[in-house]
Parts: C-alpha cells; sequence; structure tokens
C-alpha cells in the first residue's frame, strides 16, 4: 500500500470513528437521562444535530430509544466499511457488511462504557470532582450499569469494586464477540 492509502485509510476511520462515537454517546446520555445543559452535552447536541434532527422527521423514535440515531450510526459504519474496503481494494456483500456494521456499534458502546468507567476511576482518584462537568456525565452514563452490579457486589469499606467487576464483564462479552469471530 502507497503512503496515500494509508493516510486515506487512517483518515477514514479517525474521522467516521469519531462522529460515529458522538452519536453513540449522545444516544447513551439520553438513554441515561443526562443534564442536557451540561456544556459536553451540548457539544454533543451541536455536532450532531445537523444530521439527527432531518433524520427523525423520517424515523419516529421508538419508546425512549432513539432510532434515528441507531440507523445514523449503523449508517456511518456502513459508509466506512465501504469506503476503507475502496481504499484497500477489496470487496464483500453488502448484507455480510451491514451484519458487521451492527456488531461494530455493539462494540463501539461496549468501549465506550469501558472508556467512561476508566476516565470516572481516574477522575475519582485525582481527587474533588463535584461540579465537573465530565464526571457529572461520566456519572450519569454509568450509574444504570454500576447499580445494577452493586446489586451483586457490595462496596467493600470505601472500595467500590462495581466498576471493577463492570469493566470485565464489558471485556468479557467483547471476548464472546471475537470468539465467535463477531
Amino acid at each position: 500500500m502507497s503512503a496515500l492509502q494509508n493516510v486515506g485509510i487512517f483518515l477514514v476511520d479517525t474521522l467516521f470513528s469519531l462522529y460515529i462515537g458522538a452519536v453513540l454517546l449522545r444516544l447513551l446520555l439520553a438513554l441515561a437521562r443526562a443534564n442536557f445543559y451540561n456544556p459536553l452535552s451540548q457539544f454533543l447536541v451541536k455536532i450532531t444535530n445537523p444530521v439527527l434532527v432531518p433524520m427523525r422527521r423520517m424515523i419516529p423514535a421508538m419508546g425512549k430509544v432513539d432510532t434515528a440515531a441507531v440507523v445514523l450510526a449503523v449508517g456511518l459504519t456502513v459508509i466506512k466499511v465501504l469506503l476503507l474496503l475502496g481504499l484497500k481494494g477489496g470487496g464483500a456483500d453488502l448484507f455480510g457488511i451491514v451484519v458487521f456494521s451492527v456488531l461494530e456499534v455493539i462494540r463501539t458502546v461496549i468501549h465506550i462504557y469501558i472508556f467512561a468507567l476508566v476516565v470516572q476511576a481516574v477522575l475519582s482518584w485525582v481527587g474533588n470532582t463535584y461540579g465537573n462537568p465530565l464526571a457529572d456525565l461520566l456519572n450519569s452514563l454509568t450509574e444504570p450499569l454500576l447499580r445494577r452490579i452493586r446489586g451483586f457486589v457490595p462496596v467493600i469499606g470505601m472500595v467500590d469494586l462495581a466498576p471493577m467487576v463492570a469493566i470485565l464483564l464489558l471485556y468479557v462479552v467483547l471476548i464472546i464477540f471475537q470468539s465467535y469471530g463477531l
């Protein structure tokens, strides 16, 4: 592969992944009922609204799930995969690409949660997170998951093991995906 192909692959992968991550993060924060007046939430709204607002006119929400955001994330992943295949000179069937894209979106959601839990842990070590907009959003995002785990893994002394258990379980899911070639 030429240097220009490598640069193209890097740019397509990075830019699409960042925007898909922003769309999925907005979706997850909405599901967690995070504070959308938070500056970071407002950033996500501003960068995703130009695409999501028109899509919502055609694709209504299903219950609490922003279906337009799900369709956008999967659609952008399909486009990313097609562009990467084109840059690499490969080909694949459209059904396979769509299935791969859906699984890739699920993997991205898992990685978002892992990243959020790790950053949340680091912030808790650094000190006072009260009023920190990032800490507030991370808490909103991870608390529903951690609340379920705390039902099985209680806080021991002053140590909350739920984030570590959550990260381990999320990695187990990723390993299972990888084991089945998903």
